[in-house]
């Protein structure tokens, strides 16, 4: 797994403290999330924390004061404990805080509450983010009397710190592009393992296997987010997780699915045939979404706004849907009143990043915001067809098709497509579909 250099991060926490132009900010480790009883979900580190510290560990914080005289940056960290480190692994301890994690001072987790008023007196606000976990905010809620009755003055306000981080976190770094092509990469030969398992007769949570295993094999880590594996009708439902059910002769097999690397996620979504080829109606209604997907993938880039490239792939695909029978009048009044959301009922993308739909402000103001250099998008336009859709002819009915590529705006202000190693020519998915089906035969 790819570590992050300490120099980075104090790179990155000198900009926040640079923008935050004195008060303080209090950032807290994520805590761990009980997956069933007492068995806990696997940890991830919180993003915006991760961002700034490059520490994995539950049970920490991070400290900014930039106008301290001395302890500008402060960690607090758990405290070594051989007993605690034989059930649920090693810690940095903190002793060790300082130097490995390049802070100026560090302190046990658990005197969180007795420190921060010595640090925080005299400061006059204080970048926390409220409203993500309860017990965070509590904490921050008693705090802020406690000052006050020590005749020390409390911060007047407390700020977002996504204002100024979440802006620096949506454009990327040499060092996060780097890990986001990885991840790309991982991704891929996952996509190449998983359809080599598709097969009629085989099921869905076979093919996710065949994907993860590719992940965790090459160093991937965890998946980004949940798998969706939906074969036939289940491709209908945008979030479908179930992946439980059978690949049947003559359906389509929407996969979309990503690896995440050094905590940076890939998000890919593709479609295949499971009998190996495309009948007649699939593949019109693949080749229209392929072709609203390459339109929009060329308008991610310097001159555009963010909401340009959703706006163009409904455009195409409005217009197509009016060629396959589907809708029937005037394509911008078709826009105007909506009516394309019958069958495409999502946006084409969001940003990427540390988080899957990573953060960062879609406009300034009431205006999209224009697209720049380092920002990375998915562009992901889809068509789904309910069966039993009055007005369409029946040999559409149960088709879900979805094709997502991750593109980053480079330097030069032009678009390119992380993913690209991933096939989604119909031609060159039913060429190696055929070449799968030869082995398994």
């Amino acid at each position: 797994m790819a570590e992050l250099d300490n120099a980075l991060h104090a790179k990155r926490r000198e900009r926040f403290m640079a923008a935050m132009a004195g008060g303080g900010a209090l950032f807290l480790a994520a805590p761990p999330q009980v997956r069933t009883r007492d068995t806990e979900h696997r940890y991830r580190p919180d993003s915006d924390f991760y961002y700034l510290t490059g520490f994995r560990e539950p049970a920490a914080a991070l400290l900014l004061v930039p106008e301290h005289a001395e302890h500008r940056v402060v960690a607090f960290v758990q405290p070594k404990d051989p007993h605690m480190e034989t059930w649920h692994g090693r810690r940095l301890g903190v002793e060790a805080a300082p130097a490995v994690l390049g802070v100026d001072a560090a302190y046990p987790i658990e005197d969180l509450e007795a420190v921060l008023p010595r640090y925080l007196s005299g400061v006059d606000r204080l970048y926390f983010q409220l409203g993500v976990w309860r017990d965070h905010d509590d904490l921050v809620v008693r705090l802020l009397p406690r000052l006050g009755s020590r005749h020390v003055l409390p911060p007047e306000a407390v700020l977002s710190p996504g204002s100024i981080l979440h802006e620096m976190r949506l454009r990327k770094d040499p060092v996060e592009i780097d890990l986001m092509r990885r991840a790309a990469a991982v991704t891929a030969a996952g996509y190449g393992e998983a359809l080599a398992a598709i097969r009629p007769g085989g099921w869905e949570y076979q093919v996710q296997a065949a994907l993860e295993h590719a992940y965790r094999r090459l160093g991937g880590g965890d998946s980004a987010y949940n798998a969706i594996v939906a074969a036939g009708e289940n491709a209908i439902i945008l979030h479908y997780h179930e992946n439980d059910c059978a690949l049947r002769d003559g359906d389509l097999l929407l996969i979309d699915s990503g690896a995440e690397f050094g905590h940076y996620a890939c998000d890919v979504s593709r479609t295949y045939p499971i009998s190996g080829r495309f009948t007649a109606a699939q593949r019109a209604v693949y080749d229209l979404v392929l072709r609203a997907q390459e339109e929009a993938i060329a308008r991610v880039r310097v001159g555009e706004h963010v909401k340009g490239y959703h706006e163009h792939a409904v455009r195409v695909l409005t217009a197509g849907m009016v060629e396959l029978g589907w809708l029937h009048g005037d394509v911008d009044h078709l826009i105007e009143t909506e009516a394309y959301k019958r069958f495409y009922m999502h946006g084409t993308g969001h940003f990427l990043g540390l988080d899957t739909h990573d953060v960062g402000r879609y406009k300034a103001g009431d205006a999209w915001r224009p697209i720049e250099p380092g920002m990375v998008f998915t562009v992901e336009p889809g068509l789904y067809v309910a069966p039993g859709a009055s007005g369409v002819d029946p040999a559409f009915w149960g088709i879900g098709v979805r094709i997502e590529d991750d593109v980053l705006v480079g330097a030069d202000g032009q678009p390119e497509n992380l993913t690209a190693a991933i096939p989604k020519a119909p031609d060159a998915i039913e060429a190696l579909l055929a070449e799968a089906f030869l082995h398994h035969s």
